[in-house]
Parts: C-alpha cells; structure tokens; sequence
C-alpha cells in the first residue's frame, strides 16, 4: 500500500510537469499583451516597453519559462501583474470561499443523487425512473450560469428569501454564511447530481441481477437491506470513481458559479486574472486546481480496498 502510494505521488510530478508547460505556453501564445493592459490606453509604445521589461516579457519564452520554474521550485509564485500583490498571499485570501462552496456542492450532490440513482434503479421503467434520467438529461444540458440565474430570479428576487449574491465567512454567523451559500451550493450541485444519479442507477441496476440479490431476497429480507447492504455496497467502486472523475466538472462549475453569485474565491479570481492577461496568478491557480485534482484521484483510489476487499495494491 505504501508502495503503491508513493508511486502515485512520483507520478504526479511528471503530470504537473506537463501542465506547467501547457499553461505557460497557452498564455503567452494567446492574443493579449499585459503590458498594454496595465499601461492603459493612453500609454505610448515606449511606456509598454519599458513596461515589459519590468515585467521580464521581453525575454526569450524558454528563458522566461525556467526562470518561473526555479522560482516555483522555491515555493515562489511571483508578484501578481494586476494586483500588485504576492500570488501566493493572493490564493491564501481566496481559497476559503471556494473550499465552502466545494466542500458543501459534493456533500449535497452525494447526499441527494445516491438515493435517487439507487430508487431509479428499484423503479426501474416507472415514472421515478424516467423522472430521475430526465433530470439527469437536463443537468447535463442546462448551463450552470442559467441554473444561477434562474434561481436568483426566483428564490432571492421574486422570494426575497434568500442573498442575490456575496459570500460572508464562517466566523462572522453561521447562518449568514450558509444563506449565502445555497443558491450557489444549488447552482453548482445540478450537473454533480445528474451524473452521479446516472451512473449509481446503472451501477445498482447491475448488481440487481445478480445470483446473491435473488438469494437474499429469497430469504425473506426487506426491500431497503437488499438495496442498500447488498446492492449499493457492491455497487459502490463505479460511483466512487465517478465522484472523484467529476471533480473536474465541479472545478470548471465554480469558475462559472463564482462569478454569478460574485463569491470573491479562486474561481472569480481565475476569470479576473485571465481577463487582466495576469500571467503568474493564472498559473499558479490551475496549477493548483491540477494538484487537488490528482490528488482526490488518489483518495478515490486507495478507498477501493475499503469497498472491496478483493482490491489490493
């Protein structure tokens, strides 16, 4: 196990590697000049230039790109191009936001979507069945940022029951800080819920025809013990599995959530940094995404020799 361990997490230096250089690449190769972003309109052709080689950006890619890696090897990240600041005091600032708003997404979308897969299932061809894959089908068709804004109309406009947007941190009240997470919480849940629905329904569905689902039916026991002692938890490596591959549709929906509701986390500070060409804080928050990604890969996999103990490493 130990071994299996620490070769996962030799292999994520490579993979970080990897999207280290596609990053840097991708923004430099992209249209836009920070430079001229920082310098304003009225700034002359020398004040840009004077600028970017303040900025390092008149140097060679490949030199500009080595000169980030050492840095980053040190645990530097840069100064921020638009705001002036620390990038890793910058991430420090805006991770709780995010972390409260991923943390209560997936432990809504598990809570609500295992029980509707695993009725689905149960009820295969009814009307609960075709309800639940219809929801799914229109999680995954919607837009997150309609999803916000519907329920913004209706909930915080039409209602007034809920914030339009903001967020408020723990320590100031834990209700303000809950009442501010909902309608995000709810926005970003949608598409985590039909995916994980859908696959637990087809998982269980499986498993219901197997020999020792029969049996144990034959035996006489409840409906609610087959399902859940016998079939969800033979059924549970696809769904774990699926929990942690959807990390990165939840990652992509808080940028998207962030932004609608103004949540001031990683995600509004990614669509701010791109939009500002603010290369070293870009870098260091998809590096980070990358990171916690890999990461719950390898959570998700060491808990399959807890779900079956025929798994080993």
């Amino acid at each position: 196990m130990f071994a299996y361990i620490a070769r996962r997490l030799l292999s994520t230096i490579p993979v970080m590697v990897v999207v280290a250089v596609m990053v840097f690449a991708m923004l430099r190769l992209t249209p836009g000049d920070p430079a001229s972003i920082i310098a304003g309109a009225a700034a002359t052709s020398q004040d840009v230039a004077e600028i970017r080689i303040r900025l390092g950006l008149d140097r060679p890619i490949v030199t500009q790109f080595f000169i980030w890696l050492g840095h980053l090897l040190t645990g530097d990240f840069g100064e921020s191009f638009f705001f002036k600041k620390q990038v890793a005091d910058l991430v420090l600032d805006r991770v709780g936001p995010t972390i409260a708003l991923a943390t209560t997404s997936i432990l809504w979308s598990v809570l609500v979507a295992v029980p509707l897969g695993v009725v689905a299932a149960w009820k295969q061809g009814t009307w609960i069945d075709r309800a639940v894959m219809g929801f799914s089908v229109l999680g995954f068709s919607v837009p997150v940022f309609v999803i916000g804004y519907v329920l913004i109309y209706l909930f915080s406009i039409e209602l007034s029951w809920l914030p339009v947007q903001g967020y408020q941190p723990l320590r100031d009240g834990f209700a303000g800080f809950m009442g501010h997470l909902i309608l995000p919480t709810l926005t970003l849940s949608v598409i985590y819920i039909a995916l994980i629905a859908r696959i637990t329904r087809t998982s269980v569905l499986e498993v219901l025809s197997e020999d020792y689902i029969r049996t144990a039916r034959a035996k006489g026991l409840p409906n609610r013990v087959v399902l859940m002692r016998h079939a969800l938890r033979n059924a549970a490596v696809p769904i774990v599995t699926v929990v942690g591959i959807g990390v990165a549709l939840l990652i992509g929906g808080v940028v998207v959530t962030e932004s609608v509701f103004s949540i001031p986390g990683l995600g509004r500070l990614t669509v701010d940094a791109v939009l500002a060409r603010d290369y070293p804080t870009v870098q260091a928050v998809i590096l980070l995404f990358s990171l916690v990604y890999v990461l719950l890969n390898l959570v998700v996999d060491l808990t399959y020799t807890f779900l079956d103990p025929r798994i080993r490493y």
